[in-house]
């Protein structure tokens, strides 16, 4: 007859390299303990992020408000039922009454949760009628999400024709693929963070390129959906300098996960030097699409597009990841019908899985084609000029 064995004596039975590996695993997962994030999550986080906006402050104490009035009716009513159960129960000696029902008792339990309601929907009507009201804003920025990235357009104010995509630092990307992640602001890293300065208001409108997106970052108490072909608006002021964390909200695709949103709060002074340096670099990298551009240009400018947009999917060495088709080798980057490329990189491919790029220049979108075509093992000697790219949009 076999004996049962317990499942610490089936641990242990193979002795010590058991327990070594236990011992290891553990001091593993201590040594990748994480810190809170201020502006972001904090460690085992119960309740929502602390508010540095005047509507986060009302989120949050209508948050606690609306908890504290519903585990009061859940003890008041419980406890009367678990009482009646208890008190009058069959084994000491209770039997059932036959009664009808009290006019009394329908109107009272029919009026006092109408009040409650009303009461909590009054409340909760104030904040929301607030959270509407983007008149008079400083600063309007136009939020577009993409698969899977954010646009930014900076629309009016301070800043106005600034515009830049947001996407998530490559180091993270890699980071989460080799299953070793690290750092307090892990999956939150961008290379490009919305910037705003503090105690202005700013008018945040929200649309999308393909799928439904969510702009939201807690710390603001801004949540907003961005549909495609439609135009919604929030907006925050920030009452505090520093950097704040969010994400997309909205289940859009297979890179979800990797779509974060940082927001960077700063100084009137600070605000105004990034301004006047994005307007010189802008100025710098407004390229006339009809320039005509050497290889060696073209693919030098086409490995920054690679490494800020494409390496993160793609791979560094061009080499793709499960269903990421590999770019080294690829029968339609080689081929010499650029046509084909440049349609892919338009309008994507794959439904969806492959985004298009049309957020990018043409000089961009040209530049990365010719890298692409001249890199790894792919030493095909063609170039790809923006005037293909302008003639493509047409």
């Amino acid at each position: 007859m076999m004996t049962k064995l317990s499942p610490w004596q089936r641990l242990t039975q193979h002795g010590p390299q058991t327990l070594l590996a236990l011992g290891v695993l553990l001091t593993s997962g201590l040594a990748q303990a994480v810190n809170d994030l201020p502006g972001g999550p904090k460690v085992n986080q119960l309740n929502l992020h602390e508010p540095v906006t005047q509507i986060g402050v009302q989120q949050n104490w209508l948050h606690n408000f609306m908890l504290i009035v519903c585990v009061v009716i859940f003890v008041a009513v419980f406890g009367v039922m678990f009482y009646s159960i208890l008190k009058h129960r069959k084994s000491v000696g209770h039997k059932p009454a036959n009664f009808h029902e009290s006019v009394a008792v329908e109107i009272a339990w029919t009026v006092v949760p109408f009040v409650i309601v009303i009461a909590m929907g009054a409340m909760a009507t104030r904040t929301v009628v607030a959270m509407k009201d983007t008149t008079g804003a400083d600063l309007t920025i136009k939020a577009t999400g993409y698969q899977w990235k954010w646009g930014y357009d900076y629309l009016k104010g301070q800043g106005e024709g600034i515009g830049f995509l947001s996407t998530l630092d490559v180091s993270h990307r890699t980071m989460s693929d080799s299953g070793k992640p690290a750092g307090d602001n892990y999956l939150l890293k961008v290379d490009n963070p919305l910037v705003v300065p503090v105690n202005k208001k700013v008018r945040i409108i929200t649309t999308a390129n393909d799928v439904i997106h969510a702009w939201m970052v807690p710390s603001l108490g801004v949540k907003q959906d961005a549909i495609p072909g439609f135009v919604r608006d929030t907006w925050f002021r920030a009452e505090k300098t520093g950097d704040y964390y969010g994400q997309c909200a909205e289940l859009c695709g297979k890179e979800h996960a990797y779509m974060p949103i940082h927001v960077k709060v700063v100084s009137e002074a600070e605000y105004a030097s990034w301004v006047d340096g994005k307007m010189k670099a802008m100025a710098a990298l407004a390229d006339d699409p009809n320039k005509t551009w050497t290889v060696a240009d073209l693919t030098a400018r086409g490995e920054k597009v690679y490494a800020a947009n494409c390496a993160a999917c793609h791979k560094p060495d061009g080499k793709g990841a499960g269903p990421i088709k590999a770019l080294d080798g690829s029968a339609i980057v080689m081929d010499t019908d650029h046509a084909k490329q440049i349609g892919v990189m338009l309008n994507g491919a794959a439904n969806g899985a492959m985004p298009a790029w049309k957020s990018l220049s043409d000089t961009e979108i040209a530049a990365v084609i010719t890298y692409t075509k001249n890199q790894w093992s792919n030493r095909t000697g063609q170039v790809v000029q923006p005037a293909a790219i302008v003639a493509a949009r047409k």
